[in-house]
């Protein structure tokens, strides 16, 4: 179990729960007796704790079921992603495409659908599981994947791409300026990396086992990745990340919000 914010949740809704049902089964039955022999009129007291959780129990479990079942929300930290995602990028990630867990412990319930190869995932980092990272897989179950001399091979086939430019970055990705953008066709999903030219390019081939994913940050050069530390166990994935729903790097930017993800 990884003791996250989708623990303390279920911890709390399962506290107010328990106080909120053990008051209504023992304590409340008995104060209305004692108000009922006093002759006492007008509205129960109840103790603070219990009106509390019973306020609260509602609104934590609402909380918890979305985030659990629905989607659930994560900023961008860093630049990874760039040019698909940048520093300061509040996302939706999408907590069913690939099944329905248990929150916690992460039990998969229901199998609804498979990660496919160009999906944006978060997933729980494998050497913490308790800290969240987002890459994008380029490796399913029983390919073999090389990364060589900054170009991808998937299954001994290069995967193709195109010059898109020289990228220009803002605030915090300013440093990544001068990068070259190229679009790189996945078969199903076209999306946009950077290549930074001069950088040294960690190169290596992988067979990726069963029940795990390959994958990489679309800022080749600047992302620690499958390449450094390994696959991503089935079991670690959250969800896919569909939308962009907020930017704050040092202040908003409008021309971001909105936007869906490649």
């Amino acid at each position: 179990m990884v003791w996250d914010f989708a623990a303390v949740l279920t911890a709390l809704v399962f506290v107010s729960g328990l106080i909120w049902g053990i008051d209504a089964w023992m304590f409340a039955p008995r104060r209305r007796a004692a108000a009922a022999a006093r002759g006492a009129t007008g509205e129960e007291r109840v103790p603070m704790l219990v009106d509390y959780a019973r306020s609260f129990f509602p609104i934590f479990l609402i909380v918890l079921l979305l985030r659990s079942f629905l989607v659930e929300p994560f900023r961008i930290p860093s630049g990874s992603m760039i040019p698909t995602l940048v520093v300061g990028d509040f996302i939706l990630v999408n907590k069913y495409t690939y099944g329905i867990r248990l929150p916690v412990i992460n039990y998969k319930l229901i199998e609804l659908g498979a990660p496919e190869r160009g999906d944006v995932v978060v997933f729980r980092y494998p050497l913490d599981p308790s800290t969240p990272f987002i890459k994008r897989i380029v490796g399913l179950p029983g390919d073999r994947i090389e990364y060589r001399d900054k170009r991808l091979f998937v299954n001994g086939e290069e995967v193709p791409r195109e010059p898109a430019g020289t990228y220009v970055g803002v605030r915090s990705s300013v440093q990544h300026t001068g990068a070259q953008v190229y679009r790189e066709d996945l078969g199903e999903v076209e999306h946009d990396i950077l290549i930074t030219p001069g950088a040294r390019s960690l190169n290596g081939a992988f067979e990726v086992p069963e029940g795990h994913y390959f994958v990489l940050g679309d800022n080749r050069d600047n992302s620690r990745d499958s390449r450094f530390w390994g696959f991503v166990p089935d079991e670690n994935l959250v969800g896919r990340a569909f939308f962009i729903w907020f930017n704050w790097d040092g202040g908003p930017d409008f021309g971001r919000i909105g936007n869906s993800i490649e």
